[in-house]
């Protein structure tokens, strides 16, 4: 059943961990390199990844003998993570120089927007809301990552990198918050 309320939740969270106005720097720097961003096909792909996990994932927990909670709490410390990348301006998760791949479509979809932290933010999320939801906020936040991608250029000038901090800064609070909730709710889970 489609709850508004679960909805908002779920798509604030996932544009928190996605954080794709954080990574329009690196858009930007895809676009130089290859000249071209591929923004419906990245976005597609990442969709696909994310929606399949959603689905599958659990699964491939339960033949590696893993709980939903267990994950959870695991999904909450990569979440705890990534928002004090954001606020601190730490890093913590480091891509890899050595993966140069012709295509944009590569560091877009997987890992830039559908990386570790949010397939990890996808499973936990089954704990504590409806997967219909949590599908509906996935489509939410790839129409914007789909907008974002390709008004890269013309954000870049509007909000100027002033604006890019205080949004990464807000959406990393939001994201420790919720990390730390998911921790709580699962801590003593048996």
């Amino acid at each position: 059943m489609l709850v508004f309320k679960e909805i908002i939740s779920v798509t604030l969270i996932l544009f928190s961990v996605i954080d794709i106005l954080g990574s329009v720097p690196i858009i930007i720097d895809l676009r130089k390199k290859y000249g071209h961003v591929q923004s419906g096909k990245a976005t597609l792909i990442s969709g696909v990844i994310m929606i399949v996990f959603l689905f599958v994932g659990e699964s491939i927990l339960r033949l590696f003998g893993i709980d939903l909670s267990s994950f959870a709490v695991a999904g909450a410390l990569i979440m705890f993570l990534i928002g004090m990348e954001m606020v601190l301006g730490l890093q913590f998760f480091k891509n890899d120089p050595d993966d140069t791949d012709s295509t944009s479509v590569v560091p877009l979809a997987f890992p830039l927007i559908a990386g570790a932290g949010t397939l990890t933010t996808l499973i936990s999320l089954k704990v504590e809301y409806s997967t219909l939801n949590i599908v509906v906020g996935v489509v939410l936040n790839l129409l914007f990552v789909y907008l974002v991608i390709k008004t890269s250029g013309w954000l870049e000038r509007k909000l100027g990198p002033g604006g890019f901090n205080v949004l990464r800064k807000v959406f990393g609070i939001i994201l420790l918050s919720i990390a730390i909730k998911l921790f709580k709710n699962h801590w003593f889970i048996s």
